[in-house]
């Protein structure tokens, strides 16, 4: 089912410009050596944007401590906010037709990792019978 969801999260939800949206903004961010870190997430983020069905979010364990959480501050500060809430307002586009409602969930999983990345990963979600 992951699969159907990603094929059509890529062509009718946006996942292909989501993509290289973050991608870009990954590459000019890693031009400097202080933005490498932030490159880096959103390298990370540009992965989950593609093929976000079958994905959960997880939290590394033992990271949080205070380098993760000033470095989501910063990431916060520097337009994280402005990114989760994008993806929010286009769940709740999404959720007001019974079709969108999957493409709902998965703006809701990215909107909870773009607004404080470092200190979370994502993985396949167990298998569920």
């Amino acid at each position: 089912m992951s699969l159907l969801g990603n094929i059509l999260w890529i062509f009718l939800g946006g996942g292909i410009f989501l993509f290289f949206e973050y991608l870009f903004a990954g590459f000019v961010l890693c031009l400097t050596i202080v933005g490498i870190p932030f490159g880096v997430q959103c390298m990370k983020l540009s992965m989950l944007a593609l093929l976000p069905f079958g994905q959960e979010i997880r939290s590394i364990p033992g990271s949080g401590g205070c380098l993760s959480t000033i470095m989501n501050i910063i990431w916060i500060v520097g337009g994280g906010l402005w990114i989760a809430l994008t993806h929010l307002i286009f769940g709740l586009l999404c959720a007001l037709t019974v079709i969108g409602i999957p493409f709902a969930v998965q703006h809701m999983k990215l909107a909870s990792l773009s607004l404080t990345p470092f200190g979370h990963t994502f993985s396949p979600a167990p298998y569920r019978t």
